[in-house]
C-alpha cells in the first residue's frame, strides 16, 4: 500500500516522494495534470487552494452538479473530495489524495462507497474503473510556489476500456479547458492575500 512517510520531492516530476501516484494507479488509460504558479509561499497556496468551492469555478462547478447531484454550490473542493462518492486515500500538510470506483460512463450515481484505501486498491468489479485524484504545492524559489492537479483513470477490463475510451473522446478536450479552473482561483487568493 502507498505510504507517506515526509514532504521530499521528485524534482523531474514535482511530485512529493511521499506521494508516490504510480503506486496508487501505476498504468492509467487516462491521465490529466494541471499547475498554477502563485507569487505566494506554498503554505498560502494551499490555504487558499483549500478555500475554492464550488461556485468559484463556474463551468467546473455546473459539471461537478450535474454529474453529482445534490453538491452543495458552496461546498469547497475540499470537502467534495472527502464525501461520497469520493474517499480521502491518502494526505499530508500540502497534499491529499481522493478516489472513486464505479461505472463513469452512465448518467446515474452508480459509484459503490469504497471505505478507504485498501477498499480502492483492491477495486476489481468489471466493467468499471477507479478513479484517483491528487492535488499538491510545491514550493517553487522565494516566495514562490506551485499548484498542481493530477487526475487518473484506470479501466477494469475489456469492455470498460472500450467504454472510457469513448467517454474520453467526448469529454477530453473539453476537460483541457476547465481542469485548471480552481487551481487560477485558489493563486489569485494566494496572491491577493500576499501583497
Amino acid at each position: 500500500m502507498p505510504t507517506a512517510y515526509g514532504l521530499d520531492f521528485c524534482h523531474r516530476t514535482g511530485v512529493p516522494s511521499a506521494l508516490d501516484l504510480d503506486a496508487w494507479l501505476p498504468d492509467p488509460q487516462v491521465r490529466t495534470r494541471h499547475r498554477r504558479q502563485a507569487k505566494a509561499p506554498s503554505e498560502r497556496l494551499w490555504q487558499a487552494a483549500e478555500t475554492v468551492r464550488v461556485c468559484d469555478a463556474p463551468t467546473l462547478g455546473r459539471v461537478v452538479r450535474w454529474r453529482i447531484p445534490g453538491t452543495p454550490r458552496d461546498l469547497p473542493f475540499r470537502e467534495l473530495f472527502r464525501r461520497y462518492p469520493f474517499t480521502v486515500l491518502a494526505e499530508g500538510e500540502q497534499w491529499s489524495v481522493s478516489g472513486l470506483c464505479g461505472r463513469v460512463w452512465t448518467l446515474r450515481r452508480d459509484y459503490p462507497k469504497i471505505r478507504g484505501a485498501d477498499d480502492f486498491l483492491g477495486w476489481e468489479e468489471s466493467d468499471s474503473v477507479r478513479v484517483l485524484f491528487a492535488h499538491w504545492v510545491v514550493a517553487d524559489g522565494e516566495g514562490r510556489s506551485v499548484l498542481y492537479s493530477e487526475s487518473r483513470v484506470q479501466p477494469v477490463g475489456r469492455r470498460a476500456r472500450l467504454r472510457l475510451r469513448a467517454l474520453w473522446t467526448a469529454i477530453g478536450g473539453f476537460e483541457r479547458l476547465i481542469g485548471g479552473e480552481a487551481l487560477r482561483v485558489a493563486a489569485r487568493r494566494a496572491e491577493r492575500r500576499t501583497g
